[in-house]
């Protein structure tokens, strides 16, 4: 338990046999489960979580959204708060107190770490991540109010406030709908500056021209589709 929460870390994980068991080493002993969803990978990414000592499961079916949606189906019942990083190190697992914190304080539902609040951390971040961070921010400032600075995978949210979002998305599009749906739900988010570094292995989606390109649209599909709902 952490400072009397049970805390539930989700790692969604494709061939990142080399930074999984780096990320898994950092973070802090209080943690009650970590869950890595292995999205069919080809090297040993599951072996060695499993090694490390993780619960791994797997989702065939290829996404960002679609393992985070497997692995926190995965969650212990007791679990009060959710703790989502990415596999490939660039995170610095040794400050997930900076975004449990605020929540155990009852001072927020979510927390995003963002990696903007540095030049050293914004420098780590591809040209790509950084045009789409501004765009997506713009935009949500515009239609809901809420003031983010960062796309950040490195969150946390408080487990029966995860619930109550109703998450679909199974690609790229995931962290900006959570942010989009917690706004919407009312949500108390927050931001808290986390530090960040050059990923291990090369980005699956910022890494490559077609995936950028296919995240962009998605995330502008995301947020059209968000503006016109209801919900």
């Amino acid at each position: 338990m952490y400072r009397d929460a049970f805390v539930s870390v989700i790692i969604p994980a494709l061939n990142e046999e080399e930074s999984i068991r780096l990320t898994l080493a950092d973070l802090p002993s209080a943690i009650d489960e970590i869950i890595v969803c292995d999205n069919g990978s080809s090297d040993r990414t599951k072996a060695v979580a499993e090694e490390s000592g993780a619960m791994v499961v797997t989702e065939e079916r290829r996404g960002y959204g679609a393992a985070c949606l497997k692995a926190v189906a995965a969650v212990n019942s007791r679990c009060d708060i959710l703790l989502f990083i990415d596999a490939d190190y660039s995170d610095y697992p040794e400050e997930t107190p900076k975004l449990l914190d605020p929540i155990i304080e009852n001072q927020a539902d979510i927390v995003i770490g963002s990696r903007t609040s540095t030049a050293k951390s914004r420098a780590a971040l591809t040209p790509v991540a950084r045009f789409g961070n501004l765009l997506s921010t713009s935009l949500m400032r515009r239609l809901w109010d809420v003031d983010y600075s960062d796309l950040g995978p490195f969150r946390a949210i408080r487990y029966d406030s995860y619930k109550s979002l109703n998450m679909l998305d199974r690609d790229f599009g995931w962290t900006v709908e959570m942010q989009i749906r917690a706004a919407k739900h009312g949500l108390r988010a927050a931001e808290v500056p986390v530090s960040y570094r050059k990923r291990i292995g090369t980005s699956k989606i910022s890494g490559t021209i077609s995936g950028s390109f296919k995240a962009g649209v998605k995330i502008l599909y995301l947020i059209g589709r968000e503006a016109l709902s209801e919900d």
